[in-house]
């Protein structure tokens, strides 16, 4: 079964709304598999629980905005998205990166296995 590319990128905004409704350490915590890790811009690399619980508290995004968006098979069960985001909050520096994210299936669920993030040099 493949991975196309809508509906690898509703995953992502059902994911970015997440975080702009102050859900996304909820959302995150259901999405990823129980293996997996985010790597951020700052050098972190968190688990699953670390996920859900920083992005607990973390404030909204006002707003994002995703293009570029490719996917890129890796095998039968797994698929990364390659995208650039923009987002922003009010009075603050706008967040520019190209994000990673890699699913795979997991019985019958796509779940996040890798999520990784690079800043664009302004």
């Amino acid at each position: 079964m493949t991975f196309e590319l809508d509906d690898l990128l509703a995953l992502e905004r059902e994911g970015w709304d997440a975080l702009c409704g102050s859900t996304g350490g909820a959302f995150y915590g259901d999405l990823m598999s129980a293996d997996a890790v985010m790597i951020l811009v700052n050098g972190m690399v968190l688990d699953r629980d670390a996920v859900a619980a920083s992005l607990g508290g973390a404030p909204p995004w006002d707003r994002y905005e995703l293009s570029d968006a490719r996917s890129i098979p890796i095998g039968a069960e797994s698929a990364a998205l390659v995208y650039r985001a923009r987002a922003e909050r009010d009075g603050e520096v706008p967040f520019d990166a190209l994000m990673t994210s890699v699913y795979t299936r997991d019985e019958d669920r796509i779940r996040l296995a890798l999520y990784q993030q690079t800043t664009i040099p302004r």
